[in-house]
């Protein structure tokens, strides 16, 4: 984690945004969003909408956005099923039959990538492509494992084994669903959504980003795609992840920039100063003291945060989640 003297809207080109628990939860808006993309907008930052997603269309995805707030066209939104489709076109000759284990976003991309989707086996097709879709059913599923295991690449959009729940308890997700046809054939998919380099190599060609920003509230899927697209990125606290999950994430997972909400694309980071026994950042020091560390000082608590952050991935760093439970709480985070 690093400081950046200048507000990130400035310091980056293209903010590169996930959408649920970034934008929009459901259908409701996420505190600040709507109010600090515009500004981020107003100061010259594009915005680019990317999502694992691939159900929706991306013109159905921008009406979402616009329904909460933040107009956006379908230019603006880049899908894993968009990025499942180039990785096909680039393997497969033009026209070539792709059995779409999925929904509309899935069979949209593929016609805009010049391949021809279709729902059974019966043809022998090239390939087989899934996506998260909540009608998805067996008798289609049958039919994908049928073709894959007569020989048909196997393409899945995104392995995320849940999607939020809403409320309640999380959903299985498409990374669940890949687990019947792979089970069923001994075959494991390529797939090509976050955390996985195609998507991040898709939005990046797409939006012509000279300098990104990865924005996201997942560690597993935004941050490590991050870290493996080689971008930087900024972590939001309104979705999935707290604090207690960012402290102790691994290298792999460990975003740029941490901030509240969305906010934090309008503002400058403060720098952390390593310090005797510590590190500083803004007016918060926090020193580690054999398995424990204490933070002390006075201001905003992410600054706590942002030093916790960087005396808990020191390298020889062995905190107890106790004690950064106990340093979150003197924060009031």
């Amino acid at each position: 984690m690093r400081g950046s003297d200048r507000p990130l809207c400035e310091a980056y080109d293209v903010a590169l945004l996930d959408l649920d628990g970034v934008v929009y939860i459901g259908r409701r808006p996420v505190r600040a969003a709507a109010e600090s993309l515009a500004k981020a907008r107003a100061a010259g930052q594009r915005l680019a909408f990317v999502t694992n997603n691939a159900s929706r269309t991306p013109s159905a995805v921008a009406a979402l956005l616009t329904e909460v707030g933040v107009p956006a066209d379908e230019a603006d939104v880049v899908t894993s099923a968009q990025a499942a489709a180039r990785l096909l076109a680039e393997r497969l000759p033009p026209g070539s039959d792709v059995l779409v284990v999925g929904g509309m976003g899935l069979r949209h991309a593929l016609y805009a990538a010049g391949l021809r989707p279709v729902s059974t086996a019966a043809g022998r097709p090239a390939a087989v492509v899934q996506g998260y879709e909540p009608m998805l059913g067996y008798g289609l599923l049958s039919e994908g494992a049928q073709a894959v295991a007569m020989g048909a690449l196997f393409v899945g959009s995104n392995g995320d084994l849940t999607i939020p729940g809403g409320d309640g308890p999380p959903h299985p997700g498409n990374g669940s669903l890949l687990r019947v046809i792979s089970s069923a054939t001994g075959v494991e998919p390529i797939v090509t959504g976050k955390p996985e380099r195609p998507l991040h190599q898709e939005s990046v060609r797409r939006t012509g980003a000279k300098r990104p920003l990865v924005v996201g509230d997942r560690l597993d899927t935004d941050i490590e795609g991050a870290v493996n697209g080689g971008a930087d990125s900024l972590l939001v606290l309104t979705g999935v992840t707290d604090p207690l999950r960012l402290l102790t994430a691994p290298p792999n997972r460990r975003p740029t920039y941490v901030a509240a909400d969305l906010k934090g694309l309008l503002v400058a980071h403060p720098e952390i100063v390593r310090t005797d026994g510590g590190h500083r950042c803004g007016g918060w020091t926090a020193r580690r003291d054999g398995g424990g560390v204490a933070v002390t000082g006075s201001g905003d608590p992410y600054d706590g945060l942002r030093a916790l952050a960087a005396a808990a991935w020191e390298p020889e760093a062995e905190l107890s989640r106790e004690s950064l439970a106990d340093a979150l709480s003197a924060l009031g985070l």
